[in-house]
């Protein structure tokens, strides 16, 4: 069993999706406190003038609050309109929008639960199944170091491999989870690149471009461009 854990972003960009393919179960790390400044509620779009930030509002937003109990603003309006005005001529924008939408616009408005219907909605619309759950949910030892918190999730799963995203070599030695039985093992991307309709290509933007441009099958394939280390 593999698992990887990261604090939920909404609509972020492909690599995200690959750690998530890359694991057997996604745990959504969402009882750790709130980033602000972050990519939790913001990513970048692809509008005529080049990238462009959208953002979710998230009321009373503060770095001294969980994740969990944070919630997104029920107007989301402006970031529809932004995301409708960068994409309506994409070649996809027909069957991709009102899956954006819906999403968006989903009753639970919790951090996580936004997230999680996006990362769920995503991965069926690419024919890929994989299994989500959020930390703040299951029962584990809240007061160990980061480490220690993220060997007891293994060990709650019975996981015998943890995948990290690349920022944490430095901040994790394999030799400390061998030590309890679990492999670390951490994901690199490949190069990825597919036509956004012309002009130079602009990487790492929100996973909405590669949805707007790409078919299911193609984007699919980018989700598993990634190796392991």
């Amino acid at each position: 069993m593999k698992i990887a854990v990261m604090q939920p972003y909404l609509f972020p960009y492909i690599g995200y999706f690959q750690l998530i393919y890359a694991a057997d179960l996604f745990l959504i790390y969402d009882d750790v406190s709130y980033i602000k400044q972050g990519y939790i509620n913001r990513n970048s779009l692809l509008s005529p003038n080049g990238a462009t930030r959208f953002t979710v509002p998230v009321p009373g937003a503060s770095s001294n609050k969980l994740i969990s109990d944070l919630q997104f603003s029920m107007d989301v309006t402006k970031v529809l309109k932004t995301i409708k005005q960068s994409y309506s001529k994409a070649p996809y924008f027909e069957t991709v929008f009102p899956l954006i939408h819906e999403i968006l616009e989903h009753e639970d408005r919790s951090i996580a639960s936004v997230c999680m219907k996006s990362y769920e909605t995503i991965f069926s619309y690419l024919r890929l199944d994989k299994q989500f759950k959020k930390t703040s949910e299951i029962e584990y030892d809240r007061s160990d170091s980061a480490r220690d918190r993220l060997i007891a999730l293994c060990h709650k799963f019975k996981a015998d491999c943890y995948i990290n995203a690349p920022g944490g070599r430095s901040l994790y030695a394999t030799s400390d989870f061998a030590e309890h039985g679990v492999e670390l093992k951490f994901i690199d991307s490949l190069p990825v690149e597919y036509d956004q309709g012309g002009g130079e290509f602009v990487p790492n933007l929100s996973i909405i471009d590669v949805l707007m441009h790409c078919t299911p099958g193609k984007a699919a394939s980018l989700v598993t461009r990634y190796e392991l280390s």
